[in-house]
């Protein structure tokens, strides 16, 4: 026999919402009252350390065992630090550097400072392969192209994240990294055989898994190997079975909590509906249902929780499927209750993260060089961000040189600038700016993008002095007199590429 209101407080308790504002809104509260088990921070939750840590307090006050979620990946996305970029380097850099303690200590600092803020669940790491340099929403949010690499970084994330006492969500199963589509906006297809998922794709989620990872993220992806009509977020294939199936039967044995990438993607709603989504993606085996990046309103909590409570009644979905996902969440929050001092035995290490972007950095000097004795112009040509990263944060190095040598200055350069007027005419823009100063040109991902390969062409052919800063992943070929490669586009990235251009640093 159904229990309406156990059913009803176990729809509530797989939802990981988002909400609007930097207090906690009444409607909010008053659903964790009813048993909302998970809430979900973004930018616009966070002003500052103080108000963040006042702000999951009072979630606290109303519901002890709550989980309080954020997508900190450091870095490119960066939730804590999004109006001034990140404190940290992201995945690409640590890759870099290999060396998995370092990884471990950076995300051990990490974890430390989202504990002090009351965040307790982060969406992260990404533990993805980058096999595919097209990728246009991983890229340096991975470790690298090769799974053995990607693996030790990721247990390495995984445990200095827990030590922490701050639960990690390995992302994005069974792979996001080699896809030529973002889920944001479409579905992406991955063709690879069983195989090559084994060897390649779930290697790291293994390590991930023998680390004691507390959550895995499911990928709005469709793998035909798996699942020839269904993405893995609402696959039983994916979930129940390659995710969860004993390794005799082919499986990573996996028992942990299953959260979904957001249900509001247009991977899922395009063709499933955000409702529907979310009894599939439950039926399919997930626990926690992330919603929130855009539909962050009550309005959407109670649509989704009554579409659950809808598709029990109907037969739909199993109670005890339900029950099943929201003992997962309960079992998760004990154990971030269980972890509330564990950030307070560890030493703050606030260098850290500018220490590990500098042993990033990949310096190629293609002709004597010589520091600049004065002010410089910067070139920043700015891609379209994807939604992870999102167009708030700032990037690049201008604001490094502008302290560093007072009177730079700074142009931002888009691919509709070329279209609008000209390739020839962005050019003659930026040297006329430019004047007689030193040009440094900063690019993302230059090989993904034709109009920015063929101005910095352009650019350095006219001024071979130019300096060259790739803060993407650095697959084109290094070019200008001094190339430098960040792995990424975080704060101290752009600050340790400043501090080499300047003569302050040696890079590698």
């Amino acid at each position: 026999m159904l229990t309406t209101d156990t059913v009803t407080r176990d729809a509530l308790g797989v939802l990981q919402p988002g909400f609007t504002g930097v207090t906690a809104p009444d409607w909010l509260l008053r659903r964790l009252d009813e048993g909302l088990g998970s809430v979900a921070l973004f930018a616009r939750n966070i002003e500052s350390p103080e108000q963040l840590a006042a702000l999951t307090a009072r979630l606290r006050d109303r519901s002890p065992r709550l989980i309080v979620a954020a997508d900190e990946e450091g870095g490119d996305v960066t939730r804590l630090e999004s109006r001034t970029g990140s404190s940290f380097p992201g995945n690409h850099a640590l890759g870099a550097v290999d060396d998995p303690e370092l990884t471990r200590a950076v995300a051990r600092e990490l974890g430390r400072r989202l504990r002090e803020c009351g965040v307790n669940l982060n969406w992260a790491p990404s533990a993805d392969v980058n096999s595919n340099p097209d990728n246009p929403v991983i890229g340096v949010r991975s470790f690298g192209s090769d799974p053995e690499l990607v693996a030790r970084h990721t247990a390495a994330y995984v445990e200095g994240l827990q030590q922490a006492g701050v639960a990690a969500c390995t992302k994005h199963f069974p792979g996001h990294g080699d896809t030529a589509v973002d889920s944001h906006h479409d579905l992406p297809r991955i063709d690879a055989d069983l195989n090559t998922l084994y060897a390649r794709e779930l290697v790291p989620f293994r390590a991930a898994l023998a680390a004691g990872t507390k959550a895995v993220m499911s990928a709005h992806i469709l793998l035909p190997a798996v699942d020839r009509a269904l993405p893995a977020t609402l696959s039983p294939a994916a979930l129940n079975g390659l995710l969860r199936a004993p390794e005799s039967l082919g499986g990573l044995g996996y028992q942990g909590l299953i959260a979904t990438d957001a249900v509001e993607m247009r991977a899922i709603t395009a063709t499933y509906g955000i409702e529907r989504g979310t009894v599939l993606a439950l039926a399919a085996g997930a626990d926690a249902i992330c919603v929130g990046g855009n539909l962050a309103d009550e309005a959407t909590v109670l649509r989704l929780r009554d579409a659950l409570v809808r598709a029990v009644h109907s037969g739909e979905l199993p109670e005890e499927r339900l029950a099943d996902a929201a003992a997962r969440v309960r079992a998760l929050g004990e154990w971030v209750g269980s972890r509330s001092g564990a950030a307070e035995g560890i030493a703050s290490d606030p260098g850290i993260g500018l220490a590990a972007a500098r042993r990033a950095l990949r310096v190629t000097r293609l002709a004597p060089y010589r520091a600049p004795e004065g002010p410089v112009y910067t070139a920043a040509f700015t891609p379209v961000a994807n939604i992870a990263v999102g167009d708030e944060t700032p990037w690049g190095v201008a604001a490094e040189l502008r302290r560093l040598l007072p009177g730079t200055g700074t142009g931002t350069y888009r691919e509709s600038d070329a279209a609008a007027h000209g390739l020839p005419a962005l050019v003659a823009n930026v040297l006329r700016s430019a004047s007689d100063r030193r040009i440094v040109i900063v690019v993302r991902d230059v090989h993904r993008h034709r109009w920015m390969a063929d101005a910095l062409a352009c650019l350095v052919a006219a001024r071979p002095d130019s300096v060259v800063v790739e803060m993407g992943v650095p697959q084109a070929p290094p070019t200008g007199a001094l190339h430098i490669a960040t792995h990424g586009a975080a704060r101290v990235c752009g600050r340790a590429a400043a501090e080499v251009i300047v003569g302050n640093g040696a890079g590698r």
